[in-house]
């Protein structure tokens, strides 16, 4: 089990984007909307790569469809963007095929709980060397803000206007039933806190992690009273409370707040350690 140090003195910006950054064309621009919340979470996600110094020919990035899906195109990493909802099952082709690399499944709530829900559950009840961020913004934003299974419950959406009534997942509580032995959330408002736990995510053995509570005040903001990026990013800061907190207060006080921290920590053997014991095994009796 390995912990990052506690504190990180953040560099100039260039030299995140000397060493882990791929930078749009002169005639081209990231392709987010102004103020989205996915390139403060592509921030923390690179300065984890320089906390850990991670060499970037040995991590690849694999990714599906949504808002996201771009992140790995302005990673300096090897990426795979393959099918809607396949990212952990790619990721754990790639983690078995080459277990020295890093392998980062990047997906959107809807891509990883939604049509991925079974690569994602199956993923972490393999306990597979792979960390998965999970980037949520309570909606389909690719597709125009469709209602998706993150989706708070009364909120509106392209496709609940008059309030969503289907209960939403919660992402860590589902990754923790199904097995993943690292398990955290936390903001793209909370950008150390964030770095931290995606850091921690990438250095554990086995299956970890991290949802990213991410604004989409255009298309989720907007619907429900939060238009300006500003909006969602205070009500991250002000409604946020982490895991001790939590414990000291009851139900209803909870209710309604981000619980943002580590939820699991834990050691159980990883599936590419356990094959390859079972090839050995089984070579051996000839």
């Amino acid at each position: 089990m390995t912990t990052v140090r506690k504190t990180y003195k953040p560099l100039p910006m260039e030299h995140y984007i000397e060493n882990y950054a791929i930078m749009p064309a002169v005639d081209d621009h990231f392709r987010y909307c102004p103020g989205c919340g996915l390139g403060l979470a592509q921030s923390a996600v690179v300065r984890a790569f320089d906390y850990l110094k991670l060499d970037p020919s040995k991590i690849v990035t694999v990714s599906g469809s949504g808002c996201y899906a771009v992140m790995g195109q302005y990673i300096k990493a090897h990426q795979f963007h393959g099918p809607h909802g396949a990212g952990a099952a790619a990721a754990t082709g790639i983690k078995l095929a080459n277990p020295e690399l890093t392998v980062i499944c990047l997906q959107g709530d809807g891509d990883a709980v939604s049509i991925g829900a079974g690569h994602f559950v199956h993923g972490a009840r393999r306990n597979i060397d792979i960390t998965v961020i999970v980037f949520n913004n309570f909606v389909f934003g690719e597709t125009g803000g469709q209602g998706g299974p993150t989706t708070p419950l009364g909120s509106k959406t392209e496709t609940s206007p008059y309030g969503m009534i289907e209960n939403s997942f919660d992402i860590c509580q589902l990754a923790i039933g199904a097995g993943a032995t690292y398990v955290a959330r936390s903001t793209v408002y909370h950008a150390w806190h964030l770095t931290k736990c995606v850091a921690n995510a990438i250095a554990h053995k086995g299956f970890s992690v991290v949802e990213v509570l991410q604004n989409c005040h255009e298309l989720w903001g907007r619907r429900n009273g939060m238009p300006q990026a500003s909006q969602m990013l205070n009500w991250y800061r002000d409604d946020s409370i982490t895991v001790a907190q939590a414990k000291e207060m009851s139900p209803e006080q909870v209710k309604g707040k981000f619980v943002i921290g580590e939820f699991v920590r834990s050691d159980k053997p990883e599936i590419g350690e356990e094959y390859a014991k079972l090839i050995a095994r089984v070579q051996k009796k000839g």
